[in-house]
C-alpha cells in the first residue's frame, strides 16, 4: 500500500513539482491548498487543474479570510514590487510577504494528517533563488516538526512521527524546473505570478516570482510554457 502524504498545493511551479516528487517517492498524495483571499486567486483553478492531472488521492481547498489582517501586498491594498534583481529581493523581506502564512497552511496540514493517519507533509519552500521569507527556513521546519509532536494527540501518543519534508529547500530554481520535467510535470498548467490580469489571469512578468520563475526556464533552457502579459 502507498504511503500517504499530505502536499500544500498553491498550483504553482514548486509545489506542482513537489507533488510529482512525493508520488516518485510512492506517497499517496493528498493535496491541500487555501483560498485566503489572495490577490492571485486564480492560482486555484492551476492546483485543481493540477491535482486533475496528475491523479492526487484527493484535494482539499480550505476557506481561510486572512484578509481580516491584511499586511501584505497579497492580501491587502499594498503595491506588489515589480522589476526587482536579485540583490533587492534578498535585501530584506518583501511586501509578498503573508504573516505566518507558512505556520498557518501546516497547521491545517497537520490536522488532516491526524485525520486521515499520515505523517508526512510535503512543501515546496526554496531558500536558494529566494531566501526573504522566515517562514521558509530549515529552522522553521524543524520547530514545526517538534510542535507537531506536542501539540497532536497521535504526535504524543507516539502513533504518528510527523515529519515535514522540503524536498527543493536547497534548489535552485532551473534545477526545480529540470527535476519536475524528469518527473513529467505539464507546467502549462501551473501559475506562479502575484499580481495576474484580470479576468485572464495572465502573468504580469515583472514580480518577484515570475522573475524568478522566467530566470529559472532560462537557466535550465527550456521555454515557459505560459503566457504572460509582458517579459523584462
Amino acid at each position: 500500500m502507498n504511503k500517504k502524504a499530505v502536499v500544500l498545493s498553491s498550483g504553482g511551479l514548486d509545489s506542482t513539482t513537489v507533488i510529482a516528487l512525493a508520488i516518485k517517492q510512492g506517497f499517496d498524495v493528498y493535496a491541500l491548498s487555501f483560498d485566503y483571499g489572495q490577490r492571485h486567486r486564480c492560482e486555484l483553478d492551476a492546483a485543481r487543474r493540477v491535482a486533475r492531472a496528475m491523479g492526487v488521492r484527493d484535494h482539499v481547498v480550505a476557506s481561510i479570510d486572512l484578509r481580516i489582517f491584511g499586511g501584505s501586498a497579497l492580501t491587502a491594498d499594498i503595491e506588489v514590487p515589480k522589476g526587482r534583481d536579485s540583490d533587492r529581493m534578498s535585501a530584506e523581506i518583501p511586501a509578498t510577504y503573508v504573516p505566518a502564512r507558512n505556520t498557518i497552511f501546516l497547521s491545517f496540514a497537520l490536522g488532516w494528517c491526524e485525520v486521515i493517519g499520515a505523517q508526512d507533509i510535503f512543501i515546496g519552500i526554496n531558500a536558494v533563488d529566494y531566501s526573504g521569507y522566515p517562514d521558509c527556513r530549515p529552522e522553521f521546519l524543524e520547530a514545526f516538526e517538534r510542535l507537531a509532536a506536542l501539540a497532536t494527540k497521535a504526535g504524543v501518543a507516539g502513533n504518528l512521527h510527523f515529519r515535514i519534508h522540503a524536498p527543493l529547500m536547497t534548489m535552485t530554481k532551473s534545477e526545480i524546473i529540470q527535476a519536475g520535467i524528469r518527473s513529467g510535470v505539464d507546467y502549462s498548467i501551473t501559475h506562479s505570478c502575484y499580481d495576474p490580469s484580470s479576468p485572464e489571469g495572465l502573468a504580469c512578468g515583472a514580480c518577484d516570482s515570475c522573475v524568478l520563475r522566467l530566470r529559472g526556464f532560462a537557466e535550465a533552457g527550456v521555454a515557459d510554457p505560459i503566457k504572460y502579459i509582458r517579459q523584462l
